[in-house]
Order: structure tokens, then sequence, then C-alpha cells
């Protein structure tokens, strides 16, 4: 039996439509990469309006047009050629500079590989030319140029219209492969929202010849625009609850605006970075803006914010990915050290500020209940002219007297003197907080503003104001102990006793003296002073669920963010605890004064303030 004879295979060319339907595949991927491709070509060169229609979610049809630069009927030809640009220098004896990146688009593939596999159409004409230049591309076959009509859509003189009718019916497997239309429309809304957001100069409008979806006018290039575009794309509400990010360390420069921690959301979605203009999807600045924020929201929150990180074009590679959605730096922890520095800079200029979507909640909430059914459910059984149960009434700047085996909780500010006792009658403009006129069910502080009320969760912003506390003495000269009395004994189990007990010189650095008794059992000798008398034993069992969900390689000081909030919880005011006149003051007052006291640790909302306004427009006074 003769074994079978193998040929040789020969090394052969594909075809050109081959090779651009190919080419298709990594740059095109679906109806929103070809608007990304000719929005990014109109953005470079210069357009100042830009137009977007699409049918049946960018399948049948997609059409872009600009006011930009044009090209002339002998570019045209060119520019549906591979690896044809103008946007890379040409150059005769030496290959071209492929770190020195300023534009959006530098390949030269989109065009030519969305010809491949659609019906395509371009007309442009330039400022010196009388007439426009049309080209049709049909499945990679080029018709030749031939004049068309002037474009004058935007009453100037160049610009480019490109028409792409029946995508990837050159290759119907990727067509099968595409989602439904909704799926694809809400792709192409989020690709026009990121580079709206990217390029608040240039005016969008968006959406099917029936409906308009997007419509957005063009603003200056500070950061007025570009928070009004941000507040446009993202809604009103962002404009009124974002501070400004600005900083710049070995040249790169960070800018944006990012959300107040009580304005967040669900997930990471309204999460948007810019590398030198252009959106990107990037693991390492979504970690950064995870750790900057790991210290104000919970874990199953996320912040809303845009950054644009301005970076030189020698350390940043935009040429990882054919889409250029992924970016790669030359110093990756400068760049996430910059992003955590900047964003707690910002968070920590706003001070107690809290989102202003908080205020708005409470008021729709009241304006939808049945008024009467409440009056009637509230206040019928009370006697008249008493308080309804619960609420503890100032009487000359005082509370209902402290329970016997309540000690006075002392707050940062200085101890009240007796004229501190009463309560004026004006609340001063320079108490953004107001002054303290009662406590509702022990748990909430109500105090008047100048123009309107605040209404303060004590245990929350307690909460905050001790963790806060635990940080500057962990900065200075470390957290200071008190010695208990008579040593608690916490019965934990074998396993999270001796999970706790192998970080013990970590915890004592937090001011937690622990020893090992006996099997299963911690002593707890000594507590921070600043947390007061506290649960020892409900504090140890909290610590080690939280050192159980941590990786054995992580030290407390790397999770101390979650370690102190631990603690500063135990350490807070609880709820149903009365509070005197001074000592509600006293919290109002160190609240104003300590950054980030607008959300607990956990990101939510230690404050509510309505403004006398919005209180008039309830009884209908307005």
């Amino acid at each position: 039996m003769t074994a079978p004879t193998r040929t040789r295979p020969t090394i052969n060319r594909l075809p050109e439509q081959t090779v651009n339907r190919i080419a298709a595949g990594e740059v095109v991927e679906r109806p929103a990469s070809v608007i990304k491709e000719l929005v990014e070509n109109a953005i470079d060169a210069g357009a100042r309006q830009i137009d977007i229609r699409y049918e049946d979610g960018g399948r049948s049809l997609i059409v872009v047009s600009d006011d930009g630069h044009g090209m002339s009927p002998d570019d045209m030809p060119i520019a549906l050629e591979r690896h044809a640009t103008s946007k890379l220098p040409a150059t005769v004896t030496g290959p071209v500079d492929l770190l020195n990146i300023n534009s959006l688009g530098f390949r030269g593939e989109a065009l030519p590989s969305i010809a491949s596999v659609s019906r395509l159409s371009m007309i442009s004409q330039t400022t010196d030319s009388r007439e426009a230049a049309e080209i049709r591309v049909d499945g990679g076959s080029s018709s030749g140029v031939r004049p068309a009509p002037r474009l004058g859509g935007h009453g100037l003189g160049s610009g480019t219209r490109i028409e792409v009718r029946d995508l990837f019916y050159a290759t119907p497997a990727r067509l099968k492969f595409l989602k439904s239309e909704r799926s694809e429309t809400m792709a192409i809304s989020d690709i026009v929202k990121r580079i709206a957001m990217a390029n608040p100069t240039v005016g969008f409008t968006s959406g099917t010849a029936a409906r308009t979806s997007l419509k957005l006018a063009a603003k200056s290039e500070d950061d007025d625009g570009r928070l009004e575009r941000l507040a446009a794309v993202l809604g009103e509400a962002f404009g009124f609850n974002a501070v400004p990010v600005d900083q710049t360390r070995d040249e790169i420069r960070l800018s944006g605006f990012a959300g107040l921690p009580t304005y967040s959301r669900g997930n990471a979605q309204h999460q948007f970075l810019f590398v030198n203009g252009r959106p990107v999807k990037d693991r390492l600045l979504l970690g950064a803006v995870r750790g900057a924020y790991q210290d104000f929201l919970a874990r199953d929150r996320h912040p809303v914010l845009a950054l644009y990180l301005d970076v030189p074009p020698e350390l940043v590679d935009v040429n990882v990915h054919p889409a250029k959605t992924e970016v790669r730096f030359r110093a990756p922890g400068v760049v996430r050290g910059l992003i955590v520095s900047a964003l707690r800079h910002a968070l920590a200029e706003a001070g107690h500020r809290a989102s202003t979507t908080v205020s708005d909640y409470a008021l729709g909430r009241i304006q939808t209940q049945n008024h009467a059914h409440r009056y009637q459910q509230s206040y019928a059984p009370t006697q008249r002219g008493a308080p309804p149960p619960g609420m503890q009434p100032l009487i000359d700047g005082q509370s209902a007297r402290v329970e016997a085996h309540e000690a006075p909780m002392t707050f940062g500010g200085p101890v009240p003197s007796p004229m501190d006792q009463v309560v004026p009658q004006a609340p001063s403009q320079d108490y953004p907080l107001g002054l303290a006129r009662a406590q509702l069910h022990e748990t909430y502080v109500v105090a008047q503003t100048a123009d309107g009320i605040v209404i303060v969760d004590q245990h929350a912003a307690h909460e905050r104001l001790v963790y806060e506390r635990m940080k500057r003495a962990m900065e200075g000269r470390g957290v200071e102990r008190q010695a208990m009395l008579i040593p608690d004994i916490v019965e934990l189990g074998e396993m999270d006793a001796a999970r706790v007990l192998a970080r013990a010189d970590e915890l004592s650095e937090m001011g937690l003296i622990i020893e090992p008794f006996g099997v299963g059992a911690v002593l707890v000798r000594e507590t921070p002073a600043l947390l007061g008398k506290l649960d020892a034993q409900g504090l140890l069992r909290d610590l080690a669920d939280d050192l159980s969900e941590y990786d054995e390689a992580l030290s407390l000081k790397e999770r101390f963010e979650h370690v102190c909030g631990t603690m500063a919880c135990h350490g807070s005011v609880r709820a149903g605890r009365i509070l005197t006149g001074p000592e509600m003051n006293a919290l109002l007052r160190e609240m104003e004064a300590t950054p980030h006291s607008g959300q607990c640790n956990h990101g939510r909302p230690t404050y509510v303030e309505l403004k006398l306004a919005d209180i008039e427009r309830l009884f209908g006074r307005r």
C-alpha cells in the first residue's frame, strides 16, 4: 500500500475585496461602529455640526453629514483605499512616527472597510470648489467620481455626506449576529453621546426620519461649556450634583466633573472616560475611579462622572485595538495615582454637600401622599398642643433631659458654655446647616436654616465624623486608646478568632488591643478612645466577617477605609439616643467643618435640606 502523495501548498495573495472584508471584521462590528468611525472622521475634518440619521437600527441606512473641510474629487478615490489617510504626515524616505498621534482616526481602514460590506455613497465639496463630487462603492466595487449638486444643509461652502445602505449585505454571516433594532439603536445612542461629551464645541443631531432622539447645540470650550454639554447628555441633575476636577502631574492633566457620592447609580454604566478626546473603556482607569470612591460608597453603588485625560502622545499608545477603544500608558502608576488623588481632592472640596436629588426625592414622596389621610392618622390621637410621640422639643435651646445612665456626647467643637443653651431666633448665614430646633423619634435632628430646614440622621452623620477623626489620627500621632475597666471576652469561634488574632498587630495601630483567650475566644483590653463606649462583641464579629472577605495578601492598611468604617459605625451616636440642644448644634457645626459629611461611610445621605420655597409649594403658598 503506497502512502498518499502530498502537494506542497502555495502562498497566495488574497483578493483586495476579501482583505477589506477581513479588515471590516476588526473595525466594523455593528452599525454603531460605522457611525463612530464616520463621526470621528468628521471631527478630524474640522466639523462644527454633525447630523446623523439611521433606520432599522442602522442596518438599512446610515447617513452622516458634516460641515468640515471636505475632499477634492482627486482625494475621494484615495480615501477609499486601505491605509490612506490625511492624518499622518507623508514621508518618502522614512517611517511615519506612530507615537505622535493627534487625531481620532489615523489607520486609514474605516472607509474602505465600511464600503466593502455595504453600499456606500460619498458626496463632498471644498470651499474653493464650485460644485460637489460623488463616488459610489457597492460591496467594494467603485463607480468612479462624478459631479453632484452642492451641499447646502448648513449654509457653509464645504462638507461631506456619507450614506451607508444595506450594511453587511456582502457578508450575510455578520448580519445574522446583529442584535434587535432596539439594541442596535441603544448602541448608536451610547456612542454618539460619548463622542458628544468629548467634543462640546461640536453640535450634534441624531435620530431617525420620524424622530430626532438627540439634539445638542455647540458649546464653548471652557469648563462651563463642557458642564452644559454633560448636563444635556447625562441629565440636568448631574450639573447640580457634580464637582469640578482639575489636576496635573508629570505633564498629564486630568479634568472633568465627578458626581457627589450621594448622586450614585446601581451600575458603572454612567462612568465616561476620555483620553486625548477619544472615548475609551479601560480597566485601569475604571479601577482607579473605584479606588477613589471606595471611602464614600457601598460596594453596590457606583459614581457618575466624566473625566478627561490629556496625555502627551508619546506617553500613550492609542493603537492597541483596531477600534481604538483601549489604550496603553507608558506610566500607568502615575495615571492611576493622578485619578485617585484628583477625585479625592475634588470630593473634599465639596465639604458637607449632599446631592440635591435627596431633597427632590423627599419632596416627590411627600407630594404623592394623601395629606388628609396622613394628618388624621398622625395627629388625631395626640392631645391638643402636645407634640407627636417621639418628638423632643427644644425649650430654651435644650431637648428633653438625657437619661441618667447616658453620658453627654461630645463632638469636635468647643464645649458649649451656658450662653449656648439659648438658640437664637434667626439662624445665621454663617451656619449652612442651621441651628437645631428639635429631635424627632430620638433619631433625626431638625434644624432651621436661613432659607429652609435641614433634617439630619444623627447616626449616619456621627458615623462619618468619627470615621474622619480616625483617618486624621492615623495620619498624625496615631489613634489614642482607652483601657477597658473590665476586659471584654468575645466568643467568635475557632476560625474567626484565628483570623482576627492574626491581624492583632495591625488592629493595635488602629487603637484596638486584643489577646487570645482560650479556644475560639478573644479578649479585648483597649479600644479607640474616640469611639467612646461601644459594643466590643458586635465590633469584633463584624471585623471577623470583614476579614473573611478580604484576600489574605491584603493588609488592613490596604483595607483601612472599610475597617475604620466598621469601627466608626459601632462608635457612633445610635438611633434612639436623646441629644441635648448643645449636642445637636455641636453635631451640626462639626458636619459643616468636616469634608464628606454629606454622606455616611456607605454613601447614604446624612441630611436632607428643604428650602422654604419648596415647603411653601407643598402648602399651596406658591
